[in-house]
């Protein structure tokens, strides 16, 4: 029996992904997709019947979620158009995800530029009072 190509479903999930992106930069018919959507990963089953898609919306939360409902209800005709572009025997059912980690990065990044602009300058003098680099109370002399 030949070794199984274990690579198969990572190509499979990044052509997806890329039919996916091309179908979404065209645009879609349904009135519900109005945020701008990026899809951040497809994950592939071993078997190639199903595909979890990450995607991320950038939208107002009413927004967000009718962008995804409208996405859910559209995954058929996704996977007819994948099917059709990738010349797959058996197109794979599409799960849409939401990705939060694109959202929570740029949460975390404000949080750190606010705290960085607080936090107030540390100039030398506070640096040496403190057992910097000038404080010598540990040196060989016992001063």
């Amino acid at each position: 029996m030949p070794p199984r190509d274990t690579r198969r479903p990572d190509r499979v999930a990044a052509a997806v992904r890329e039919e996916i992106a091309m179908i979404l930069a065209e645009g879609v018919r349904d009135a519900r997709v109005t945020g701008f959507v990026t899809v951040t990963g497809v994950e592939m089953s071993r078997d190639l019947v199903e595909a979890n898609v990450f995607v991320s919306i950038f939208a107002d939360e009413p927004e967000k979620s009718a962008t995804f409902d409208g996405l859910q209800a559209i995954a058929p005709t996704f996977r007819s158009r994948i099917g059709r572009a990738l010349r797959l025997r058996l197109a794979p059912r599409l799960n849409f995800r939401l990705d939060e980690s694109v959202a929570r990065a740029a949460r975390i990044e404000t949080l750190l530029a606010t705290i960085k602009s607080v936090q107030p300058a540390v100039d030398a003098t506070d640096a040496t009072a403190a057992g910097g680099p000038g404080n010598t109370s540990d040196d060989a002399t016992g001063g």
